[in-house]
């Protein structure tokens, strides 16, 4: 287990829905290998939760661009002195079969998905606080305790795996992100930060990494130009506020 809490903050909002994608996945990902039956009802949630943020806007194309600025970004390395060909080449290969599989899918991401009638139903009645009791989907109920537990988790990876395509660009587009700069040390003074980004760069991500123990989190904040880290001193029953002591952290400002 680590000893330490990586915090992050996306720069734009192709990487922010991204980010939200990828937790919700996890999400999923932790409820049908350590979960119980009594949480297939939360995994579903966030299946549900997947489609509304795919169905928001044209995410396909979004995700087909970041691949193919990665594509170039990466092209640019060959026969550079230093790079791993072997493995350059094996990356820039798993990009392009995730770009033809995306070309070769003619409708929209998890559109499947949306024209399940059992899962639309469920969609329906999502956005209402308490709208899946049982007597609002009853066929959603009968499934719930009619169908043995190992097939509903199978039921629900077979979904989920509908969207592997997806989840694979978006997956290793954040791997590459994250990968392309490592930590350094720096110093919050009096418990704030502030830096300027270099505009010849495309910063992506800014992520804050603080010992597990440490009684303070950073909120983090910024946009094209700069950035600013507020170390806050946690308090459940009241607003947190700014700690005055100097601070020493880790920071990656990931840009590729």
């Amino acid at each position: 287990m680590t000893d330490t809490i990586i915090y992050e903050q996306p720069l734009n909002e192709r990487i922010r829905t991204f980010l939200r994608i990828e937790f919700l996945f996890k999400r999923i990902d932790h409820i049908l290998q350590y979960g119980n039956a009594a949480q297939h009802r939360d995994a579903l949630t966030h299946l549900l939760n997947i489609l509304s943020v795919f169905e928001r806007s044209d995410l396909k194309q979004e995700i087909i661009k970041e691949l193919e600025r990665l594509t170039t970004t990466l092209s640019a390395l060959e026969n550079k002195p230093g790079v791993d060909m072997s493995a350059l080449s094996e990356l820039l290969d798993t990009l392009d079969h995730i770009l033809d599989e995306l070309h070769l899918k003619k409708s929209a991401i998890g559109q499947s998905l949306r024209n399940n009638d059992f899962l639309s139903s469920l969609r329906q009645r999502a956005t209402i606080a308490g709208g899946s009791c049982d007597f609002d989907l009853p066929a959603y109920h009968y499934w719930l305790e009619h169908t043995d537990d190992d097939v509903q988790k199978q039921q629900i990876l077979e979904w989920v795996n509908q969207l592997t395509s997806a989840r694979s660009a978006i997956d290793i587009t954040l791997k590459l992100i994250r990968s392309s700069t490592g930590f350094g040390q720096q110093s919050a003074p009096q418990g704030f930060y502030q830096q300027s980004l270099d505009n010849g760069q495309s910063h992506q991500i800014i992520r804050v990494k603080v010992a597990k123990d440490a009684e303070y989190y950073p909120e983090i904040s910024g946009g094209k130009h700069r950035f600013t880290v507020r170390f806050m001193a946690f308090d459940i029953e009241q607003r947190s506020k700014q700690i005055s002591d100097d601070i020493e952290f880790s920071l990656s400002c990931c840009a590729m």
